[in-house]
């Protein structure tokens, strides 16, 4: 089996150095990070984590809190918990997912207070999360992967919603749809104040204002048949609609169906335009959907970058970092028709 003294030899750099990479005591360069890591890659070299836990105080293990009991994890939540893992990796660190919710004090405390982890990610944050709150009393390092209402002094990265709503609802314009619909995620979901949510609502309904045009929105609950229901009882309230901005990924394939036993094509006879939405999402519908793809693997990188540079002590160039979405233009969207 390769031992510390194979990586160094490899990575050319003394077994000290090593170490140092390893458990984090005196900081080294990226570049001789890298290095390191990389031999240890080629060798297979897996170091026991428990005595660098031991040698450095430190688990070197961050958390990601991730609560997933209504939609589970789906390829967008993937590619963040994918991007997250590779991105502490690449630090010197091990991720765990905590897809628990955390429903009460005690549950932070001993997730915090017991040396199980050194700093937490934070996902799936609503306007007013507790568990930011409570992560501020505790002085305990975290980063977050959203934003709630206030931010201040709090690393994190975030989706730039309204910028990306706006692109979406332009790009139907621009089409020529004036009777544009909004698919939202479940109303529970709005109603606990979760900011993606809230947030491409506000969005929407201020972009529609601002373009004289009614626009129509609705709630739906993270599946496939609340997709079909949810865009049948549109059509019935507003027969006109000739497209649809949807920011709810599991319920676009009952969207689509219900279009086609509609007996109508996309995006001939209806437009979608899916946002914060993965590639991998989009190219497995027919037709292939138009989205606002989010900047996953980035973000993942850059939450788990804020917090390390808290845990090594290092300076933070900025606290907050707002990505908007990457209009995709696909098969899913097209000129508004001219007769119904």
């Amino acid at each position: 089996m390769p031992t510390m003294s194979d990586v160094a030899r490899r990575a050319g750099v003394a077994l000290s150095t090593v170490s140092y990479a390893l458990n984090g005591t005196r900081p080294i360069s990226a570049e001789t990070r890298e290095r390191i890591f990389a031999a240890m890659e080629e060798l297979g070299y897996k170091p026991h984590a428990l005595a660098r836990g031991l040698a450095s105080k430190r688990s070197r293990i961050i958390a990601l809190l991730f609560p997933t009991p209504e939609r589970g994890l789906g390829f967008t939540e993937l590619e963040f918990v994918t991007s997250a893992a590779n991105a502490a990796r690449n630090c010197g660190y091990n991720l765990v997912l905590w897809s628990s919710e955390i429903h009460n004090p005690d549950e932070m405390r001993q997730l915090t207070q017991q040396g199980l982890v050194d700093g937490v990610i934070v996902m799936e944050v609503r306007l007013e999360d507790d568990r930011i709150r409570l992560l501020r009393e505790l002085e305990f390092p975290f980063s977050m992967i959203g934003r709630c209402s206030d931010c201040d002094g709090i690393p994190h990265v975030d989706i730039d919603f309204h910028e990306t709503v706006v692109e979406a609802v332009a790009y139907l314009m621009q089409l020529g749809h004036t009777r544009i619909g909004f698919l939202n995620q479940s109303q529970s979901t709005y109603t606990a104040g979760y900011g993606p949510a809230v947030r491409t609502q506000a969005a929407f309904e201020a972009v529609m204002q601002r373009a004289k045009l009614q626009g129509v929105s609705r709630f739906c609950r993270a599946a496939p048949k609340a997709g079909y229901e949810a865009f049948g009882a549109l059509l019935a309230e507003h027969p006109d609609l000739t497209a649809l901005v949807i920011m709810n990924e599991r319920a676009v394939p009952g969207v689509m169906q219900a279009i086609a036993d509609r007996g109508w094509s996309i995006p001939d006879d209806f437009s979608i335009v899916s946002v914060v939405s993965s590639a991998a999402a989009a190219e497995m519908m027919i037709p292939p959907l138009t989205a606002a793809e989010a900047m996953t693997a980035e973000m993942g990188r850059l939450g788990v970058e804020l917090l390390v540079r808290q845990l090594e002590g290092q300076p933070q160039d900025e606290s907050g970092v707002l990505l908007p979405c990457k209009l995709v233009v696909r098969g899913s969207a097209g000129p508004r028709r001219q007769t119904y």
